[in-house]
């Protein structure tokens, strides 16, 4: 783990860190897996946390060896279904929904100067940020289409510190889910969980819920962990 001295730049997942719209994903996804005949449950729902479309929509089939029942035309119909179906939800969403202490630290981390990214495998972030009032913020986002890997691959993290001319080491990366950590972690950032400690175990720090997401916390994680 880095020193809090070195850090001058946050890379921000967007689903449950900025915003929930997983209840959302899970909605139309939902749809789709009864659209297919798979049986919906919460362990589906969690696996599709943090990575892209078409991964999760594998993921869907595979549930019930269903891979190879549709060909790729139909995959994507389905996916722009969920997208579409998703979209409706999204587009109802305010700055209400910005997750609790985000905006405080937000902008907190612009008046000491901290550069932001966003690193999220979704291609409707732009929208949500709009509709959040939150795109100022994140002037430099990642473009989820130009990478060749999904998250737990760090290919999408290490981005997010490249477009802020920064090395990965200068950076902390904010996560939810497993797989994001893991990304994180292989860009050779520093690690926040948001979450159920268990299950966010790799990360260098972690904190339950956003309202915990405070320059002070970090610093005294960090430093606490240098002096462990």
């Amino acid at each position: 783990m880095a020193q809090f001295a070195a850090i001058k730049g946050f890379v921000f997942d967007l689903d449950g860190v900025i915003t929930d719209t997983s209840i959302f994903h899970s909605q139309a996804w939902h749809q789709v897996a009864d659209k297919v005949g798979v049986k919906w449950d919460d362990d589906l729902a969690d696996a599709l946390k943090g990575i892209s479309r078409m991964d999760s929509l594998n993921l869907i089939l595979a549930r019930d060896h269903k891979e190879d029942a549709f060909s790729d035309a139909e995959k994507a119909a389905l996916a722009t279904e969920k997208n579409d179906n998703y979209l409706k939800l999204v587009n109802q969403m305010t700055p209400a929904n910005i997750l609790p202490g985000i905006q405080v630290f937000l902008d907190d981390l612009k008046a000491q100067g901290y550069l932001l990214s966003l690193a999220s495998a979704s291609k409707n972030s732009p929208l949500v940020l709009k509709h959040l009032g939150l795109g100022d913020y994140f002037t430099k986002s990642v473009d989820p289409a130009s990478l060749k890997h999904g998250k737990p691959d760090p290919e999408i993290f290490r981005r997010g510190a490249e477009i802020l001319d920064l090395d990965p080491a200068q950076c902390i990366g904010v996560e939810d889910a497993a797989a994001g950590v893991q990304s994180i972690n292989g860009a050779g950032e520093t690690s926040i969980g948001i979450g159920d400690p268990k299950v966010l175990a790799a990360a260098d720090i972690n904190f339950t819920d956003t309202t915990q997401l405070t320059l002070a916390n970090i610093e005294k994680a960090m430093t606490d962990a240098t002096l462990a």
